[in-house]
C-alpha cells in the first residue's frame, strides 16, 4: 500500500518494513508495485475473457508439470486451499496409498501463456497437504519458503537476492538411443565448426563457428540473433526483468539470455519461466534447446552462474570499503560457508552425472574452491561493481542449469548463513593464475567433487547446515540421495561408446 509519496509498507517473510524509495531496493520496489491479489486474478479472468487456467509446479528434478482446469474451478479459496490432484505419479513424491495433494497458485505469477492456442492464464503453484493445509515437505517451492522463513528468524538478514545466468545450446537435430545392444548420441547445428565440409541445401556457405570462438561473433556466423531476441522480449512480456542476450563461447550453438536479480523464490520462478520460453521459442523456429551442461565434447559446457547478496532493513550487507574487493566481513563469512559446504550442496547445484563432465580441472571450468576478483576458474568470483554498495555481490560459478533452482538457491543461502553464524574464514582471495601454478601449490587448493557420486557422499556426510531451522529435512536429503544414486547406477552399468574405441581390440 502507498502510505505517502515515496513511502511504502512491505511485509517480507512475516516482518513489517517501512521504506522510502531512496532506500528501497529496485527489485523490491518492482515486485511490490507489480503484486497481484487473488481478486486481481479473478477480475483478469473475467475482463480478458480467459478460457482456461494452467497450473504449473516444479517437481523434485526441476521440471515443470502442469494441470489445465476450467475457469469456474478457480475461486478465491483456491489461493489458500489449493486445487486437488493425484501426486503419486510424480517422481520421488508420494506413494499411491497417500496420493492426494493440492496445488496452491501464486497470484503474483499469473500471465497469459503465449504458446497455447486457447487463451490460457498460467500460474506457478506450491504444493500442500490437503488434509492439514500444511506445505508439502518435498515441494521445492515450499522448501524455498522455509529457507526464507529461516533467514528472517536468524536476524542476520531479511532479504536474499539471486541473479542466475543459465546457459543453453540450440541444435537443429538431436538423436540418441541407449539399448542392450548399442548406444549412441548425435547433436548437430548449422553453426558447428565440424560442418565446414557438409553438403547443404543451396550450398555450404561456410560461416561456421569454431570451437571456443562463439563469444561473440555477429551474423552471419551468429544465426540465432532473431531467436534470442524473441526469447528475451517474450520473457519481458511475462514479467521477467531482462537485460541482454548473446552467443556464448561454445561454437556449436551455445547461448545466454540475461535477466536481472530478484528475491530468492521469484528468481527461481524466473528460471523456470526462462527454460519454458527458451524451449518453446526454439521449437517454433524448428530447433531444439538443451540445458545439459556438457552435450558437446571438447568445447565449453553450459553453467548457471548465480550472483547473490543479503540485505537487512533495506541496506546491503556485502559491501565493505577499503577491503579486498570491497567485501564486508559478513560477505567474507558467507563466502567461507559457500566454500566449506560446496562439495555437499553441489548435489543440488550440479545434480546430474553430465554436470561433472563440465567440471574438469585444467580448463576454464570453475572447479577450484577459492574466491577471486578475476579468476574464472574460481568457484566464487567477486564481480567488479564500481563504488555502489548496493551492487556488491558474489557469484558462484560452478552450478549448472539442470539444477532445481528452488533447491539450489536455498542450499547456497543455507551454506552462506552457516558461514556467517560460525564466522568461517575463507582465507585470502586468490588472484594468481591458477593454470600457471606449480603442481605442488595447485594440489593444496581444494576442488569440487569429480562426480555426482562424490557430491552425494559429501552431502550425506555434511548436511547439518541444510537441516538448520527445518529447511531441508533428513527425509528430504535421504530421498534425494536415493533418487540421484539411481542415476549414478544407470550410467555405471552401461558400456560407453568411447570404451569400444579404447578397449575393443586391446
Amino acid at each position: 500500500h502507498t502510505l505517502a509519496p515515496e513511502t511504502y509498507l512491505l511485509i517480507q517473510n512475516g516482518v513489517l518494513w517501512l521504506y522510502t524509495v531512496t532506500s528501497l531496493h529496485n527489485s523490491v520496489e518492482q515486485s511490490l508495485l507489480m503484486s497481484k491479489s487473488p481478486q486481481d486474478v479473478l477480475r483478469q479472468i473475467k475482463d480478458e475473457g480467459i478460457e482456461l487456467i494452467d497450473l504449473k509446479f516444479t517437481d523434485l528434478h526441476g521440471k515443470w508439470q502442469h494441470l489445465t482446469v476450467c475457469t469456474d474451478l478457480l475461486e478465491e479459496e483456491s489461493f489458500t486451499e489449493g486445487l486437488a490432484f493425484d501426486g503419486s505419479s510424480i517422481r520421488g513424491w508420494k506413494g499411491i496409498q497417500a496420493s492426494d495433494m493440492a496445488m496452491v497458485p501464486d497470484a503474483n505469477t499469473a500471465w497469459v501463456d503465449p504458446f497455447y492456442r486457447h487463451k490460457t492464464l498460467s500460474m506457478i503453484c506450491s504444493i500442500q497437504e490437503p488434509r492439514t493445509g500444511q506445505p508439502y515437505e518435498r515441494c521445492p517451492r515450499a522448501l524455498a519458503q522455509r529457507a526464507l522463513n529461516h533467514l528472517a528468524s536468524t536476524g542476520l538478514a531479511d532479504m536474499a537476492f539471486f541473479g542466475p545466468e543459465p546457459e543453453f545450446f540450440l541444435f537443429d537435430d538431436v538423436r540418441y538411443n541407449s539399448a542392450e545392444g548399442g548406444s549412441f548420441y548425435s547433436v548437430d547445428t548449422i553453426e558447428a565448426g565440424w560442418n565446414t565440409g557438409r553438403i547443404e541445401e543451396g550450398g555450404n556457405l561456410a560461416y561456421k563457428i569454431q570451437e571456443k570462438e562463439g563469444y561473440f561473433p555477429v551474423a552471419p556466423n551468429d544465426t540465432a540473433q532473431d531467436i534470442r531476441s524473441e526469447m528475451l522480449l517474450l520473457m519481458g512480456q511475462l514479467g521477467i526483468p531482462t537485460e541482454k542476450h548473446h552467443h556464448e563461447v561454445a561454437g556449436a550453438g551455445q547461448h545466454e539470455l540475461g535477466m536481472k536479480f530478484a528475491e530468492l523464490i521469484q528468481a527461481a520462478d524466473n528460471v523456470m519461466t526462462y527454460k519454458y520460453v527458451v524451449r518453446n521459442v526454439a521449437k517454433k523456429y524448428g530447433k531444439t534447446a538443451t540445458f545439459m551442461p556438457k552435450p558437446v565434447f571438447n568445447d565449453n559446457g553450459s553453467g548457471m552462474h548465480v550472483h547473490q547478496s543479503l540485505w537487512k532493513g533495506g541496506q546491503p550487507l556485502f559491501f565493505g570499503e577499503g577491503t579486498y574487493a570491497n567485501l564486508s566481513q559478513t560477505a567474507r563469512w558467507y563466502i567461507g560457508g559457500i566454500l566449506k559446504h560446496a562439495p555437499a550442496f553441489l548435489a543440488f547445484t550440479n545434480p546430474t552425472t553430465n554436470s561433472y563432465k563440465r567440471l574438469v580441472p585444467g580448463f576454464e571450468a570453475p572447479v577450484n574452491l577459492v574466491y577471486s576478483e578475476g579468476n574464472r576458474s574460481a568457484a566464487v568470483r567477486i564481480p567488479l561493481t564500481g563504488p555502489s554498495p548496493k551492487a556488491k555481490r558474489l557469484e558462484f560459478r560452478s552450478g549448472d542449469a539442470l539444477a532445481n533452482p528452488y533447491l539450489a538457491f536455498s542450499a547456497m543461502m543455507m551454506a552462506g548463513l552457516d558461514g556467517i553464524k560460525n564466522q568461517i574464514d575463507p582465507g585470502d582471495g586468490e588472484d594468481r593464475d591458477l593454470f600457471e601454478l606449480p603442481a605442488e601449490e595447485l594440489s593444496k587448493i581444494a576442488t569440487v567433487p569429480a562426480s555426482l557420486n562424490g557430491a552425494l557422499e559429501a552431502l550425506n556426510a555434511d548436511r547439518g547446515f541444510l537441516t538448520a531451522g527445518g529447511v531441508f529435512s533428513d527425509d528430504f536429503i535421504d530421498n534425494w540421495i536415493d533418487l540421484k544414486y539411481e542415476e549414478v547406477q544407470q550410467l555405471r552399468q552401461r558400456p560407453h561408446p568411447h570404451e569400444f574405441t579404447m578397449y575393443y581390440d586391446a
